[in-house]
C-alpha cells in the first residue's frame, strides 16, 4: 500500500511539473489522469500493480 501511495505522489508531481513547464496541456493532463483512473478499475490493475512492485523491489539491487 505504501508503494502505491508513493508512486501516485511521484506521478502526480511529474504531471504537475509537466503542466507547469507547459510541456503538457491541460486537456492532455486530464486525459492522462482519466486514463489512470479507468485503468485502475479494470482487470489490468492487478498486472500494473505487480509490475510496479517488481520494479520497486528491483531498484535496490541496481
Amino acid at each position: 500500500m505504501a508503494v502505491t501511495i508513493s508512486l501516485a505522489l511521484i506521478f502526480g508531481f511529474v504531471l504537475f511539473m509537466l503542466l507547469r513547464s507547459k510541456t503538457l496541456g491541460a486537456g492532455s493532463a486530464f486525459v492522462a489522469v482519466m486514463f489512470g483512473f479507468y485503468l485502475a478499475s479494470t482487470g489490468a490493475a492487478d498486472t500494473v500493480n505487480a509490475l510496479m512492485s517488481a520494479v520497486v523491489n528491483a531498484l535496490p539491487d541496481l
